[in-house]
Parts: C-alpha cells; structure tokens; sequence
C-alpha cells in the first residue's frame, strides 16, 4: 500500500516534479522564479507552458481545459473549452495556447458583483496563477485562476488573497531586513485547513426537505442520546464511514492534497479531516475540493456529507480551524522561536505585529467569519465566542507581562540570553496547554485561528490575517528602519506595543457570562450576528487598510458588504420558505391526523366499553390540539415577516428584518414543532427524527 500511495500522490498535477521534467531548462527556471516571487509570467514562455500542460493532460484523459475560480458565491465556478481545433471537413488537432493558459473570458452577469458592474455588462476575464498548481479531474485540466471585471475589478475571493499574500511579503522583508537577512525574497503565508462534517444517509437525507434546501435540519426534537457519554470523538471508525474515508484519502491524495488525519467527531455522525499545511493560495484551493469531493465521493457510498455549521440543534457544530503561520522562502518558519537573542527578537517583534493586527482589527476578524449557519455556532459549546480575543499560553503571558513591567524574566528560562533587554528571552515550545475556546490561539509555531465555519471559504479570514499583519510590519518598518540604536528601539517598540494591545489577550473561560462582561470592561467588540458584523467592513479604517495594500479599493469593499448583507437575507429567506413549506403541507396535517386516529381509537374504546378512562387520549388530543392550533399561527407570523423582510429594498435594512423578525418566528415555529413531534407516534410523524438520522448509518 505505501508504495501504491507513493504512486498515486499528486499524479494528477502538474506539480514541480513534472514540470522539471517537461519543460525545457530555461523554461522551468523561469516559471519557477514567477512563482517564488509572485510575479507576472513571462509571456514568451507561456506556449511552451501550455504545450506541455496540454500533452501531459491529454495523457492523463483529458479532453477538455477549465479555468476554475472563485466567484462571489462561496463556492467554484468552471466552464470547460475543448482541446480540439478543426484542421479540415473531417479532421481536428489538439491545441492549447499560452494565450488560452494565462487568460479566459466568462460571462460574469449572472455572478454577484455587488454594484461593481451593470447586469448587461457581462463581460469578465479569468486570469492564471501559476502558484496554485493546475491538476485533471473528470477529464478535464483545472487550471486555478482568479477572476476579474472587464474595469479590471476583482470579482472573487483568490484575487483580493493573493495581493494580501503581496502586501504581507513586501512589508515582512522589510522587518527582516532590519535583521540582517539580504537573502530572503519573499515570505509566504501558509494554512492548514481542518475540515469538520456530518455524514447522513442518503435515503434519510431525500426525505428531509431542510436538508436538502438548507443543509441543516429546521425542525427536529433531540434523540434521547447525543455526545454526553463523549463516546464518539476518537471512537471507532463504522464500516461505512471508514470505507467512504479511504476513497477520500485516495482521490484527495492523487490531487496532491495531503490529508493527514481523519476521525469522529464529538457528535454522533461528525467527522474531521486535517491536511498537512500548504502556501495559502493552495491551501485554499484545496480545501474548496475538499468539500466538493466529500460531497461527491460520499453520495458513491449512499451517504452525503453535510457542510453546514449547525445541522443538527442541541449537538456539536462544525467549524474549520486555519492553522496560519509565516515562512522564508528557504523554508524557515518565523513563528518558531528561536535559541538565539536575535532571533527572538524577531520572534517576538512578528508576534506583537500579530497581536496589533488582531486587537486593531477585531471587526475584520469577526467579519471574515460572519455567516448565517456560524451564527448557530459561535458561541456554543464547541465554538468560540463571538468576541475575539487571542490566546498565547502561559509563559508567553509571562513574557510579555515582564515587557510590560519593565522587569527581568523569570521563567522556566530566565537568564538564558542577554539582548541588553533582559525581558527577551529563549523559551520552549507548548508550555501550556490548548485553549479550545479561544477564537485565534498560538499553538507552538502558528496561530489556530477557529472561528471560521465549515461551509465557508477560508480565503477572506486569510486576506483579512495578511493583510492586518502588513499593515503592522509596515508600521514597525517605518519606525525602526531610522532607528539609531535597533535594540532600543525594539526593546521600546515591544513594551509599547504589549501595553496598548494587551487587552486583546485572554486566556480563560471564553463561554463564561463573566468573560462577556470583562470583554466589553476592556473595550472589545461583541458582535454576536452576522448582520452586527456586516455594519463594520465598509468603514473608513478598512477601506484605507486594504486599499493602502492595493488589496481591495473601495468600490471592491462596498460591493462585498452588499453581497454579504444580500446572502444573508436569501439564506434566511429559503430557510423561512422551507418550514413554512414543511409545517403547513407536511407536519400540521400529520399531526392532525394522528389526533383524528387517537379521537377514533378512544371513541371505539368507548363502543366497547361505555365507561372507559380516556384520560390518555383526552390529554394527548387537548396538548396536541393546543400546540398544532400554536404551530397553524406560528406559521402565519412567520409568513408575514418574511413578506416584510422581502419588501424591504435597501439590502442592509432588509437583513436586520430578517434577524430581528423572521429568525426569532422560525425559532417560535420550531419549538412548537419540536414538542409535537416528542408527542406524536412515529408512524405518522413525516420525516426521520434525529434518531434516524445521527444514528443510522
């Protein structure tokens, strides 16, 4: 089997190893240098590039190229263009040009712009990044591309990603400068995506309109087990999930994706797959086939996967933890402490730039995880909270309290080195232990940032690290780089800097009501939904910070906001439309039909027997009556608010409807469903409960 995973890892890329051996010498070197350094290709190469693409596709079963990105939907877009080029009546060659490679035009009218363009301006271009590398799939060369306007606006998520990976790389070499390194480069983000999700039977899954519409379960009373014996996380593998992880692991591995580990879950029917890290470009990449191969291989087993942040009330969500962390591009990761007084000042100047970044930007942060399903999620008892806070562990507490005092370290390490700032000193790795409900941790050499949900696409929390972080560096840079005595400066610039931004520090209970009361003593947001968090991207703070990086303008920014204000309503919209559909065809008349067979049965009883205790069936027909009268009303409010929400133009006043109405009505319809289905007899209730559902796979 190793030699067979050797075999088939990565075989449907056109990796470096491919290339070094398909292109000509001077080709190679030169494509290489534009992905090292995030520069624009060489023209005069890109035949010879495509040529080779080409051939070695078509070998591997290719008949057809796609340029994959990334529109404004959360998910990927393709459309596939044949090899083939008429040569004659009856004859065709396959062709594919440099031209065909770096650029593509698609229709982008139909894909969300956020005002950017006109609906008739359909005009948009797809442009390569050699970076992320090209792979076969279903017959097809997938070539990654970000995705732009015709005014040359970005109209995805890769492009604003990868300017953030620019603006980072130009301001840390500045800083690294200030340290001596003259051979650096460039530096790269790099990102670990751990993917959590449900896995439901396919036969269940068809007979629950919510999950089919939604990805979640509307309706749903609690099955008498969840995830209390906690028997289920790192438990045994059931055949079924076991077999549909090892055909996973094969079609991610040939796609040189490194799944590394996999394992249940908290609750029953919840999995998690970790990758091994990859440069942030890639890693995004790879987690959007992630999720689309789990979903498609799952469906191979009878099974299907749900992605969704919150599937099931009342048990673990699921989330998505971006391990981030900096490197050299000689490999040196620069959240690795170092040994040397140097080096740990560098170390520890990077990590006040991070925590600058975080306490600065809490909004971003927050905002580049808002999402209608994670607001089931934040929050609960498997989720950070909604306010944002950083965990360093214990000595790393220490150390930067020691800064702040003024006063020598003494640590487990005190006295180790000597910088002439005696608070700076050589420490060990993970000594403390993990915070689970911290939202962005330091766990030994790179930040686990967990808010994000299981749905999303990691790159905006990426764009939004980056891009913070560059702005820090830039601002440490412009201080230090006229500094007559460095140390001095750092050992200053370090002290003020913890001092102003400790407050973003915690390393408590973040679920804790006393936590909520702390956060907002010290000033730090606390924006429990989506909507309150949409409030704070355009502002004039963000729309300087990202336009300063040339990562997003203005107009890109305000476009986004729209999107997000848009794809909450809709979302919330379709959910609203969905229970109103179920209780009013599906629920209401089966529960009135079991009270009718439940009149009958204490009717016929009475036949038999004209003095017989009915008391059972009185109360089940009074409670039932009552509740299914409750969920007939509830089903009228909550049409009514929908109706409202609809009506409203502007798209941010039409989201706070939708919070403020829609969403507390379907939580008063659900509970009133809920109640009724613990009363009705399963032979008449209309779905799979979650019984069904978490249990039978």
């Amino acid at each position: 089997m190793e030699k067979r995973v050797s075999e088939i890892f990565g075989s449907m890329v056109f990796n470096d190893e491919v290339m070094r051996e398909r292109l000509p010498k001077e080709v190679y070197k030169s494509l290489t240098k534009t992905i090292a350094t995030g520069k624009t290709i060489d023209a005069s190469v890109a035949d010879v590039v495509a040529n080779a693409m080409k051939d070695w596709a078509i070998e591997k079963g290719a008949t057809h190229y796609t340029h994959w990105f990334q529109p404004l939907t959360g998910v990927t877009a393709e459309k596939h263009d044949s090899f083939i080029a008429p040569v004659g009546p009856c004859k065709v060659v396959m062709e594919f040009s440099g031209k065909e490679l770096i650029k593509g035009e698609s229709d982008a009218s139909s894909f969300p712009s956020g005002g950017l363009r006109a609906t008739f301006e359909a005009r948009g271009y797809t442009a390569w990044d050699p970076g992320s590398y090209a792979f076969v799939k279903d017959g097809s060369l997938y070539i990654p591309t970000a995705f732009c306007s015709y005014t040359g606006d970005a109209l995805d998520t890769k492009t604003p990603l990868l300017r953030s990976m620019d603006a980072i790389s130009t301001q840390g070499i500045r800083l690294l400068r200030l340290f001596g390194d003259t051979t650096t480069k460039r530096l790269s983000t790099t990102v670990g995506a751990e993917q959590e999700y449900f896995i439901v039977d396919k036969k269940l899954f068809d007979l629950r309109e919510d999950l089919q519409f939604t990805g979640r379960t509307l309706f749903g009373a609690p099955a008498p087990k969840g995830q209390e014996l906690e028997d289920h996380y790192f438990g045994p593998l059931k055949p079924r999930i076991s077999a549909f992880m090892a055909d996973l692991d094969e079609a991610l591995w040939t796609l040189g994706i490194n799944a590394k580990t996999k394992h249940n879950e908290a609750a029953p029917s919840q999995h998690e797959l970790a990758p091994i890290y990859a440069t942030t470009n890639m890693a995004v990449d790879q987690n959007l086939l992630t999720m689309e191969y789990m979903k498609l291989i799952a469906e191979k087993h009878g099974l299907v996967c749900l992605l969704h942040e919150k599937p099931y009330a009342g048990v673990n969500g699921s989330g998505k933890h971006n391990n981030w962390s900096l490197c050299t591009d000689k490999g040196k990761n620069l959240l690795d402490a170092g040994k040397t007084p140097a080096e740990n000042a560098k170390f520890l100047l990077i990590l006040a730039a991070i925590i600058k970044a975080v306490d600065d930007y809490q909004d971003l942060m927050r905002i580049s995880v808002a999402h209608p399903g994670n607001d089931h999620r934040l929050g609960a008892n498997e989720a950070p909270p909604a306010i944002v806070s950083i965990f360093l562990g214990e000595e790393l507490d220490m150390i930067i309290r020691s800064i702040i005092d003024g006063k020598a370290y003494e640590g487990v390490n005190a006295g180790i080195m000597d910088l002439g700032i005696p608070s700076i000193p050589t420490f060990r790795k993970d000594t403390t232990d993990r915070n689970r409900t911290s939202p962005f941790a330091f766990t030994g050499n790179k930040f686990e940032f967990r808010m994000l949900g299981s749905s999303q696409n990691i790159a905006l929390p990426n764009v939004v690290l980056n891009t913070t972080v560059a702005e820090s560096f830039r601002q440490f840079a412009d201080i230090l780089e006229g500094a007559d005595d460095l140390d001095a400066a750092i050992g200053k610039l370090l002290k003020e800097t913890f001092a102003a931004h400790s407050r973003i520090i915690f390393d408590g209970n973040g679920y804790s009501e006393e936590w909520e009361k702390e956060a907002e003593r010290r000033g730090l947001l606390n924006l429990p939904t989506s909507v309150d968090a949409y409030k704070h991207f355009n502002t004039e703070k963000n729309i300087k910070l990202f336009s300063d990086h040339g990562v997003m303008s203005r107009s890109e920014i305000e476009s986004r906001e729209e999107i997000l204000f848009e794809n909450y309503s809709k979302i919330i919209n379709i959910e609203a439309l969905t229970m109103i559909k179920m209780a009013s065809r599906d629920i209401i008349p089966a529960v009135n039909a079991y009270i009718g067979e439940v009149a009958k049965g204490a009717a016929a009883k009475v036949s038999f027997i004209p003095n017989a205790n009915c008391e059972v069936e009185e109360d089940i027909i009074e409670k039932l009556s009552d509740l299914n009268a409750r969920a007939y009303a509830y089903v009228e409010v909550l049409k009514e608010a929908d109706k409202a929400a609809i009506a409203v133009c502007d798209v941010e006043q039409r989201a706070e409807v939708c919070r403020d109405r829609v969403v507390p009505a379907m939580k008063e319809l659900r509970a009133v469903v809920d109640a009724m289905e613990e009363m009705t007899s399963s032979e008449f209730w209309p779905m799979p409960t979650y019984s069904d559902l978490m249990f039978k796979i």
